[in-house]
C-alpha cells in the first residue's frame, strides 16, 4: 500500500492489513487496547532521570549522558525519532567528552514502552556507533521486545499521520 513511509520494506501483507486497519479508523482502537495508556514522564528533568535508570540498570561502565532533553525540532518525518550526539572538546590539556540525547517532543504524549524503546536505541549508541547486528543485539538486550516494540511506534506514526489527531490527551 503506497502512502506508509513508515512503513517502507514491510511486506505488502502486512501493509495491506495496516491500510484497511486505517480505513475501517480501526488502528487508533488496535493500539489502545495493546498500549492503554501515555507516561508521565513530561519534563526534561523526569526524562534524563529515567534514561539513566535504564543505562545504571544495563550499561553501568558505559560513559555518562550529560544531558537528555525531548526537542520539538527533531522531525519524525526524517526519519529521527530521537538523535544521540557525541561532543568533544579541548579544555585546558584535557579532551573533554560529552554524550547528549534528544527525543522528539511527539513521543511526550506517547506509550511509556514507546519512549523506553527510543532511550534504549539512543543508549545503545554508547556502545556501537552503527546500525549493525551487535548493535541491535544490544537492544534486544536492554528491552527484550525491541522489535515489536519499533513497529508497533511505526504503527502509532502512521496513525498519527492518518487521524491528524493525538492517540494519547496530556
Amino acid at each position: 500500500m503506497r502512502g506508509l513511509k513508515y512503513l517502507t520494506g514491510y511486506s505488502e501483507h502486512v501493509t495491506d492489513k495496516v491500510g484497511q486497519l486505517i480505513a475501517d479508523n480501526e488502528l487508533g482502537n488496535v493500539l489502545l487496547r495493546r498500549y492503554p495508556s501515555a507516561h508521565d514522564i513530561r519534563t526534561d528533568r523526569a526524562l534524563y532521570d529515567f534514561t539513566v535508570e535504564v543505562k545504571n540498570e544495563f550499561l553501568r561502565k558505559s560513559q555518562p549522558v550529560s544531558k537528555v532533553t525531548y526537542d520539538c525540532r527533531i522531525s519524525v518525518i526524517n526519519n529521527a525519532l530521537g538523535t544521540h550526539s557525541f561532543v568533544s572538546r579541548v579544555q585546558g590539556a584535557k579532551l573533554k567528552a560529552k554524550h547528549e540525547i534528544r527525543i522528539a517532543s511527539i513521543f511526550k504524549e506517547g506509550p511509556m514502552e514507546f519512549l523506553k524503546m527510543i532511550v534504549v536505541h539512543e543508549l545503545a549508541h554508547l556502545k556501537e556507533k552503527d546500525h549493525n547486528k551487535a548493535f541491535y543485539k544490544l537492544c534486544e538486550y536492554m528491552e527484550p521486545a525491541y522489535h515489536q516494540l519499533e513497529f508497533d511506534t511505526r504503527l502509532y506514526l502512521t496513525y498519527l499521520e492518518s487521524a491528524g489527531s493525538p492517540l494519547y490527551k496530556i
